[in-house]
């Protein structure tokens, strides 16, 4: 585990009748600032884009990710160098962009459009995630998974949870190919942070498109999760909480398949069905 990851504090630890005190161990929680410097050799231009809330580790596929998640960059190539500010700063990452590549401003400017409660209806935010997403429209696919590699993935995820495992206070969400098998995890205090450090790893490994892969949430399915997830070519979502109404709206849009709800060997399906062998056709060619 890392140790910036977590903190220990005092704490009176209170039982029934009685009072003792004891340590905790907390998730950390600390801003982190992303610059991008951008333009010709001789016109650099720095420019902060944005301030985070998020669990130091693992900060620079949080950067590159969230620049990927946002349309800002179409690949890994796009970046010359990664690093903190000053050196020594661990709260602010700059983010040096090749000298070629051109870098919109107005997206720089515009409010990220990562919540679901920014005001705007479900058509124009998702006609808005159209015009950046990168990926070109994957042919169809007709691969099926069996409910049973579904109901297995949360416990797979937990087992990968180190720092939830001390503090029981991170979001994490994990990749897994369409047998099951983990590829990677990334937690977080933010729910949004974790897939973006997610989507960066899986950027610095040339993953991307993740056309055949499952990603599994902690939580619940927002929103700004199935944009990333879409951003990135993600084809199923399976979430241990609830979708939001917007969330099922851009599932459908995207040709996501989106679960939610999934515990206890059980699970509902909002989109993309066809993909889930069903349990009753099985039954009934047997």
């Amino acid at each position: 585990m890392n140790n910036s990851s977590s903190l220990s504090i005092e704490i009176i630890k209170v039982k029934q009748d009685t009072s003792l005190k004891a340590f905790d161990l907390l998730a950390s929680e600390e801003p982190m600032e992303i610059k991008i410097v951008f333009g010709r050799a001789t016109e650099r231009i720095q420019k902060s884009i944005s301030v985070t809330m998020r669990t130091p580790g693992n900060d620079f596929e949080l950067a590159a990710g969230f620049l990927f998640t946002e349309g800002i960059i179409k690949n890994a190539g796009d970046i010359r160098a990664i690093k903190y500010c000053n050196g020594s700063n661990e709260n602010a990452v700059k983010i040096e962009m090749k000298d070629d590549i051109a870098i919109e401003l107005n997206k720089l400017e515009r409010n990220f459009y990562t919540t679901s409660s920014c005001g705007v209806c479900g058509k124009s935010s998702i006609d808005a995630i159209k015009t950046v997403c990168r990926l070109e429209d994957a042919e169809k696919d007709f691969t099926q998974i069996s409910p049973e590699i579904i109901y297995a993935l949360p416990e797979i995820l937990r087992s990968k949870q180190d720092v939830f495992g001390f503090t029981g206070g991170l979001h994490a969400c994990g990749l897994f190919n369409y047998k099951g098998e983990f590829l990677l995890s990334r937690e977080d205090v933010g729910r949004h942070n974790a897939l973006d450090k997610l989507v960066g790893a899986a950027l610095n490994q040339s993953m991307i498109p993740l056309r055949q892969n499952i990603l599994l949430l902690s939580g619940r399915a927002s929103f700004e999760l199935i944009q990333k997830a879409w951003m990135a070519g993600i084809s199923v979502v399976a979430a241990i909480g609830a979708p939001s109404s917007l969330a099922v709206q851009m599932a459908e849009e995207a040709g996501i398949t989106l679960i939610g709800f999934l515990r206890n060997r059980s699970f509902n399906i909002y989109t993309g069905s066809q993909i889930i062998i069903s349990i009753y056709e099985n039954s009934s060619k047997g």
